[in-house]
């Protein structure tokens, strides 16, 4: 096995780990883009976003040129913004299936609640055969019941 290989893999994912990151590099898939930019499209500190910069550039998925006093950060390549659009139609599979389960779900509860036999209540707390709703939790004891120690 390859150990160092899937080392370096996780280091990977784990740099693109971080919501800013994550936007930072969405952004930059409309080309270059000055730092200001960034600052004004993301509404965050500019010490964090350098912070989240440095993190990109040191792992060498950005690139930095300066044109004057302005720095500007890019892509180092295609395959990010292709890395992205992958994991957004990933996301947007598995949502798609939480969403389908979750009608579902939602469904099968309201046809329990409607197909039920009349005073079926599957939220009380109560025992079969007990009609006093109740904790039997230890220390829950309720009024009338006793337990004596001898």
């Amino acid at each position: 096995m390859a150990v160092a290989l899937y080392q370096a893999k996780a280091e990977f994912f784990r740099m693109l780990g971080h919501p800013v990151r994550i936007r930072v590099l969405e952004l930059l898939q409309a080309g270059p883009t000055p730092v200001r930019e960034l600052l004004a499209d993301l509404g965050i500190e500019p010490s964090s976003l350098s912070q989240q910069l440095a993190v990109l550039r040191r792992s060498g998925i950005v690139t930095a040129t300066r044109e004057g006093t302005t720095v500007v950060y890019a892509l180092a390549g295609g395959d990010v913004a292709d890395l992205l659009r992958a994991a957004r139609r990933i996301l947007t599979g598995l949502i798609s299936e939480q969403h389908a389960l979750l009608a579902e779900l939602r469904a099968a509860t309201e046809g329990s609640r409607e197909d039920g036999p009349p005073g079926d209540d599957r939220t009380s707390d109560s025992r079969p055969g007990d009609d006093r709703p109740g904790d039997d939790r230890p220390g829950n004891d309720r009024p009338g019941d006793s337990q004596a120690l001898s």
